[in-house]
């Protein structure tokens, strides 16, 4: 099954609201978010700020000290960054209990080029004390991940891609805050990877295990707080761990892996990611093989490695 971590999270929302008193806030892009399917089932829990996100973090912060449980969302770009001081001093600094679903993240979004195309935003939020940040890979961790950002006491950032991603995990996966997803099993290398990448380092692992090499798969969707107890098992179990994220290498889960590797000591780690330079516009394929996202160079980085 194939389907934009997106329009998971629209499709969450609008189910997880019979269960659960939440209100869903959006920026004038509730078609691209998809809350327009909360919108339509609960039009009264639903509120657009229109273009204009620094009133749309600061109202939803405004709700929650009522004690409401909010959603603001729109593109990760104006999320982490348009309102970043809305959300650092407004929502984290009280600890609100305000999840950001910020859709198109990183360049993977394709066409809409680099303006666009968000490489920064884990590592923004990864720097704001409290926040809790989430990278869902496919349809079925998306809706867990909704959930337990819901039950989850104080601020999350819920990043969503823009393009149909394969799935990886059966709908029945259980998603845990802080906890990383053993996709497959390895003894060589372990790859640590988040969003659409646990797709390619899946294949990649595949491709490497016709040719003898046992690669590790895990989807590590939370970046903070990261999975320390998964990272030091395989640390110690294989020496070598690669990170693969469509985020730049330098903030996101590269260097929460880092951080944890060095205070161990023991194993080494290398990152694949954006190189430290803006996203282009471009088809999704062809921007995978430019920016280094793909399953083959995924597999060529442990290759040589060996």
């Amino acid at each position: 099954m194939t389907k934009a971590t997106r329009t998971a999270y629209g499709e969450a929302l609008a189910e997880l609201g019979e269960t659960y008193d939440f209100l869903v806030l959006d920026g004038d892009l509730s078609k691209a978010t998809q809350t327009c399917l909360f919108a339509r089932k609960y039009p009264e829990r639903f509120f657009d700020l229109g273009i204009a996100e620094q009133d749309l973090m600061g109202t939803a912060a405004g709700m929650a000290s009522c004690g409401k449980t909010v959603f603001a969302s729109t593109f990760a770009m104006f999320a982490a960054g348009r309102a970043y001081e809305q959300i650092r001093n407004a929502i984290a600094y009280s600890h609100l209990n305000v999840k950001i679903g910020a859709t198109h993240g990183g360049v993977l979004i394709g066409e809409d080029g680099a303006s666009h195309q968000c490489i920064e935003d884990l590592a923004l939020m990864r720097a704001i004390p409290g926040m809790t940040v989430i990278v869902p890979c496919d349809e079925f961790t998306v809706k867990s991940a909704v959930e337990a950002a819901i039950l989850n006491e104080g601020p999350v950032y819920l990043r969503f891609g823009r393009t149909s991603s394969p799935a990886v995990h059966r709908p029945d996966v259980k998603f845990e805050i802080g906890k990383g997803l053993v996709v497959k099993d390895g003894t060589d290398a372990a790859i640590l990877a988040i969003g659409d990448l646990v797709y390619e380092a899946l294949q990649a692992a595949q491709i490497l295990e016709r040719e003898g090499i046992a690669a590790a798969v895990v989807d590590m969707s939370t970046v903070k707080p990261v999975d320390r107890g998964l990272i030091c098992h395989y640390a110690a179990r294989t020496g070598k761990i690669l990170t693969a994220e469509d985020h730049n290498v330098i903030g996101g889960l590269g260097s929460a892996v880092s951080e944890v590797v060095a205070e161990l000591g023991q194993g080494q780690v290398r990152r694949i990611g954006v190189q430290d330079r803006f996203g282009t516009s471009g088809k999704r394929d062809d921007l995978k093989k430019r920016y280094g996202l793909d399953a083959e160079t995924i597999a060529q980085a442990i290759r040589d490695w060996r």
